[in-house]
């Protein structure tokens, strides 16, 4: 009997802990699947791309009329009969696409019809931009509504919100990605007069499977639009998703009274704005062992006072809460308690400053960039409280772009392998994290001349403003040499109170009274040049103009 109760109670035992195993696994987290607007316009046919599908750069492309006619033919279901016409009757400027394309306007001449009758002068202008109301124009003609008679085109906005159309309403320059927006929020919409959505009636003509559009029920994260945030990510009910700074170094940060005030956002089985790729969301399983989906890393919240759709009360709350904002305003902040608030790539990757680098001039090349890449993003909408006119571009002398903050070049740290990492900070005392509240600039003195480097040229003189210094050969015999059109490509350098750089010699700069009897700063007798083409720091674009306009390099240059 004893024997029994053993084994009866491992049984039992045993049995529970089935029951536990099959229990986690009931909850266990389902694989995450998101897909972005741009994605879905993709796999239902609707957006197609130019050959090497929905890129980057195709998506980040000025939607032309041309594109806006053909997505009006894929939408009413005749672009195959229009790629198949023969007709020769085309517009003036059919000749400057391609034959395909040739077929398409051959094909809207013909059926005028169709409300495509070009621009005036018999041309069509097939590669000239097209503006959010003219596509929704398209796409309200492709519900069956007509312009003149259910609306004017100056109430395009007005009447297409009033039968669901507003998403793309703010865009001011109209993408392709905007095309896979309004199109998919067109799908959904009834056409004129009937309950049948515009993605059913292209279903029942056989143009779009009906499983694929399936996904057009999941729920959607929305991008807002605001004067002061600009554009920023919210949940399924406009309800504003934040992140956390201090999540940089500890996904982890906000806990207790912390996650009362900010609650953590979870999700699956939707869709994101075209802005956003459905890549950078993720998932990961908290302390606690709840799951929180993340933004490029960045652990998503919700904040407490915000009560309604729209409001963005946790914004910039204590300088550590931020909206999200499409590639997370191409930089954000991360926190440290040693540290403070220091900029970060989208990523959260740490961004540095080069102590002795100058405003407009990077001194950090060959070996140097191996180990502190530059960092760059083309489009800069920072966190509230960091100024967006901070923030510019300097273009290296190998033509590679670079962003500044404050003039200063951007680099990231080579050992930094993770979101949090600040490894780089006070390396060499010199390369510092950018508190953007404290960082006013570097130590190096901005002075009248300095030295600038680059891989091709290696070192050569500068002005305060990163400008390329030149001297001219035939000075050799006449300082003089240069007048007339040449001084008006290349206009003289004078500072009357020169300074120069520790690296340089302040005696080996002179002042040239010129014929003329204007003044001239003069390096080791060589009268000192612009050349009228260079138009950035960096640029050395009149380095042997007929091989005798040259860049100084002041360990090479012996004197006149």
């Amino acid at each position: 009997m004893g024997n029994f109760k053993r084994v009866f109670i491992s049984s039992l035992v045993l049995l529970g802990l089935m029951a536990g195993v099959t229990a986690l696994s009931a909850v266990a987290a389902e694989p995450l699947k998101v897909k972005s607007e741009t994605d879905i316009a993709g796999d239902i046919g609707i957006l197609q791309g130019e050959g090497n599908g929905l890129t980057v750069e195709y998506l980040n492309k000025p939607t032309t009329r041309l594109q806006a006619a053909v997505m009006s033919l894929r939408l009413k279901g005749l672009e195959a009969e229009a790629l198949a016409f023969t007709g020769t009757t085309s517009f003036k400027d059919a000749s400057g696409v391609s034959k395909e394309n040739q077929a398409i306007l051959g094909y809207l001449k013909a059926h005028p019809d169709l409300g495509w009758q070009g621009t005036g002068d018999d041309k069509f202008e097939p590669l000239a931009g097209i503006t959010a109301q003219q596509y929704y124009k398209v796409l309200l003609e492709s519900l069956g509504y007509t312009q003149g008679t259910d609306f004017e085109y100056a109430n395009v906005f007005a009447f297409a919100g009033k039968n669901g159309l507003s998403k793309i309403a703010n865009v001011k320059q109209f993408k392709n990605l905007h095309i896979a927006t309004a199109t998919i929020e067109a799908l959904k919409v009834p056409i004129k007069g009937t309950t049948k959505t515009l993605g059913a009636d292209l279903t029942d003509k056989g143009k779009i499977s009906a499983t694929k559009l399936e996904v057009l029920g999941n729920a959607e994260l929305s991008l807002k639009q605001s004067d002061t945030l600009g554009s920023y990510l919210t949940d399924s009910k406009g309800m504003t998703l934040y992140y956390f700074t201090k999540d940089a170094a500890d996904v982890n940060s906000c806990v207790g009274q912390c996650l009362a005030n900010w609650p953590i956002f979870n999700g699956n089985n939707f869709t994101v704005p075209a802005e956003f790729s459905a890549a950078d969301f993720k998932v990961f399983v908290r302390a606690d062992g709840k799951e929180q989906l993340t933004y490029k890393g960045w652990p998503l919240y919700y904040f407490v006072k915000d009560q309604k759709a729209g409001d963005t009360t946790g914004d910039n709350v204590g300088k550590v809460w931020f909206v999200i904002k499409p590639s997370n305003g191409g930089v954000a902040l991360g926190t440290k308690t040693d540290l403070g608030n220091y900029l970060t790539d989208a990523n959260g990757m740490a961004l540095y400053y080069y102590d002795k680098d100058t405003k407009g001039v990077s001194n950090c090349s060959g070996k140097c960039l191996e180990k502190w890449p530059l960092f760059y993003a083309p489009n800069i909408s920072p966190p509230t409280g960091v100024n967006s006119a901070d923030f510019g571009t300097l273009i290296r002398a190998d033509g590679k772009m670079q962003t500044t903050y404050k003039d200063f070049p951007l680099y990231y740290w080579v050992d930094d392998k993770k979101m949090g990492d600040t490894l780089g900070q006070d390396v060499g005392k010199v390369w510092y994290v950018i508190d953007p509240a404290k960082f006013s600039g570097t130590k190096a003195a901005n002075t009248s001349v300095k030295t600038s480097k680059s891989d091709a040229l290696g070192t050569y003189l500068v002005d305060a403003n990163g400008m390329a210094l030149y001297l001219f050969t035939k000075d050799k015999a006449d300082p003089n040499s240069c007048v007339g059109q040449c001084l008006v490509n290349w206009p003289i350098f004078y500072d009357a109170n020169l300074t120069v750089s520790s690296d340089l010699t302040s005696s080996d700069f002179g002042t040239l009274t010129r014929n003329d009897g204007t003044k001239q700063s003069t390096y080791k007798g060589w009268p000192l040049y612009y050349w009228i083409k260079d138009h950035n720091p960096g640029d050395t674009t009149g380095q042997n103009v007929g091989k005798v306009w040259f860049v100084l390099d002041p360990a090479q240059t012996t004197a006149r």
